[in-house]
């Protein structure tokens, strides 16, 4: 590490640190304040925020190592998310949820069941998911910010005791981390974490701009071009992944039959099937949710996702591309020579590659930037998830009368209650991927099938959703268990073999428990009371089957009429997921100067930016504030 590299990221360090605690006074005037920035943030920012957030450490390298080993459409396996769900966000469930003004994901469930005891048993499974799934997502950064960590810098902290070591260096630099980004987050509430996020989203964008410039500067199209098959750059595929790699990188081909992806096709299908119905379930109970609900009308939220989709993929994508493009020319030739050759090798491309490979200066920028990414990711989850123990289990449940004061002491507290948490988990997780596929999923497979009724199907009452929630989470919890201990369990078993099934095809099975779960739940008790559903209905005004809460409204000569919109709002997620696909593969064909497709990328870019002008954003503007 150069003087001039440490000294970029020390300026960034305290730069961040200062912000964020700057910020703080203007958290503590209530949890209005503190998790929702009290409605006041410009909706631009808290897209710029949004987008920072996503922009994770864990993810970039993950997204490194698929970009190198399956080529151009290895972008599809953003789809295991699914990445388009911001898509559906964008299109029509950014207003929907908008509409509710309220504080939590779990909160605005009781506006959907109303406040029996039917609607506080969803309030509360919903808001042990939100604890659970940032708990999680705590875990998976932990996993990635310390192997990236111990790859760039220098010093072994490793902590030994008696002889035996304690926490590995790979351990001590992730808490290091941790610790100086929960400080800030915990101190300032939304206000310091959007202020930092959209800091950090500058930084990340000139860390992306200098990387792909680096990688035009430093090599030749033909060094380039040498190492790539024109299997790598097609972006299409059938049933099975074709050969990838030339006769040379054999090693590669060899990874990718045994990684699990090599039925792409099938892999694919079932994350389409996934996706739709995890996109129309909408946005977990996490950060994106509560950029959502900080907006300050029903109109910026809408213009905040579609922002955030926006201002995130092009920039991620030139550094994760100019990563990419150093890692082929320098590293591959060696790395297919290793008979060991596993994916943790892929895991730590990204780390190698600033480390050795980038410029000084250069290096300490993307340093910030890869800083900048795992900060901005991370206090979104600090921010969001105590907001659940507090708003919702503490405040509603055991002290419904304190001053605001004590409910921001309180989130502290609960803030490290989770970081904990989170850390304990990630020292039990075997790798990045393998936190990736459980929380993408098992987690959000528990989460999908209740969360699609609620919108769709008027007798879906808050019985139902508390079933098929907790249905979905306890098995989503078994795969966990038996994935992280696959090694103990005896061969030939039922056990071994479930255990050994990647996470994306079990989703089906956990789908559909889940959704057993939630009609069971359903029949079995009464439905929820009408003046909540034509409540929820008339404001909120989903599509779907609600003909009895119509025909109900139109009694009290309601001027109401069925949104009839599935159609035109589905056909703009297409639309959109193009769109979105297209800011994805650009950058990459840019970087890796194949220019054919990456003006074909551009043009379906331009065309369906301006259909979406019509078909969405004129529709936006009239929305009344």
């Amino acid at each position: 590490m150069d003087i001039i590299d440490v000294s970029i990221i020390a300026v960034y360090i305290v730069l961040t640190l200062g912000v964020g605690i700057w910020m703080s006074k203007r958290a503590s005037k209530g949890l209005d304040s503190y998790f929702l920035g009290g409605n006041s943030i410009k909706w631009y920012y808290l897209g710029l925020s949004n987008g920072s957030g996503m922009f994770d450490i864990s993810g970039t390298a993950l997204m490194v190592g698929w970009l190198f080993l399956y080529g151009t459409k290895s972008f599809m396996l953003m789809w295991l998310w699914p990445i388009w769900n911001q898509i559906f966000i964008m299109m029509f469930l950014a207003v929907w949820i908008r509409r509710s003004n309220i504080m939590t994901g779990s909160e605005w469930i009781l506006t959907r069941f109303g406040d029996d005891r039917a609607g506080r048993a969803s309030h509360k499974i919903v808001a042990l998911f939100a604890v659970i799934a940032s708990i999680g997502f705590i875990a998976y950064f932990f996993e990635g910010v310390g192997k990236f960590m111990t790859v760039i810098l220098p010093w072994d902290l490793a902590l030994h005791m008696g002889g035996s070591e304690v926490l590995t260096s790979e351990q001590s630099y992730a808490l290091i981390i941790i610790l100086l980004t929960t400080i800030y987050t915990i101190k300032g509430g939304m206000f310091s974490v959007v202020a930092t996020e959209v800091l950090q989203y500058g930084i990340m964008v000139l860390a992306g701009i200098l990387v792909a410039a680096y990688s035009f500067y430093a090599f030749t199209d033909i060094e380039i071009t040498s190492v790539l098959t024109e299997e790598w750059k097609n972006i299409f595929f059938g049933w099975e992944l074709d050969t990838h790699w030339g006769e040379k990188y054999q090693a590669f081909n060899d990874l990718v039959d045994s990684e699990g992806y090599k039925m792409f096709g099938a892999l694919i299908g079932m994350s389409l099937f996934k996706g739709f119905f995890a996109s129309i379930a909408g946005p977990t109970p996490s950060f994106d949710m509560q950029r959502i609900l900080s907006t300050k009308t029903v109109k910026e939220a809408a213009y905040m996702s579609g922002f955030t989709n926006l201002v995130l993929f092009i920039p991620r994508y030139l550094l994760i591309g100019g990563v990419v493009v150093i890692a082929l020319v320098v590293l591959a030739p060696g790395m297919a020579e290793n008979p060991n050759l596993a994916w943790g090798d892929l895991e730590i491309l990204l780390p190698q590659v600033v480390n050795f490979h980038v410029p000084v200066g250069v290096k300490g920028l993307l340093l910030a930037g890869l800083l900048a990414a795992f900060m901005s990711t991370f206090s979104a989850f600090v921010n969001a998830g105590p907001a659940y123990i507090v708003n919702d289990i503490y405040k509603k449940y055991f002290k419904p009368k304190a001053s605001n004061k004590h409910y921001i002491r309180a989130s502290h507290i609960a803030s490290f209650a989770v970081v904990g948490l989170g850390v304990f988990m990630g020292f039990f997780a075997d790798s990045i991927n393998s936190l990736t596929l459980w929380i993408t999923s098992s987690l959000f497979g528990g989460y999908v099938a209740a969360n699609f009724l609620k919108w769709i199907w008027w007798r879906f009452n808050g019985w139902g959703y508390f079933w098929g929630m907790l249905s979905g989470l306890i098995i989503a919890s078994l795969q966990f268990f038996m994935d992280q201990n696959k090694e103990h369990f005896t061969e030939g078993t039922l056990l071994y073999d479930l255990s050994h099934v990647s996470a994306i095809y079990l989703f089906p099975i956990i789908f559909g428990v889940s959704l057993l779960g939630s009609f069971l739940g359903t029949y079995l008790t009464k439905p929820t009371d009408m003046e909540v559903l034509k409540s929820f209905y008339s404001n909120v005004h989903p599509w779907g089957y609600w003909k009895p809460v119509l025909n109900e409204l139109k009694k009290e000569e309601s001027k109401i009429e069925r949104n009839s919109d599935f159609w035109p709002d589905m056909l703009n997620c297409a639309i959109g997921i193009v769109w979105q696909s297209s800011m994805i593969i650009l950058p990459i064909y840019f970087i890796i100067r194949d220019y054919p497709k990456a003006f074909v990328s551009l043009g379906v870019f331009l065309i369906t930016s301006i259909i979406l002008k019509f078909t969405w954003l004129d529709k936006v503007r009239k929305i009344p504030n």
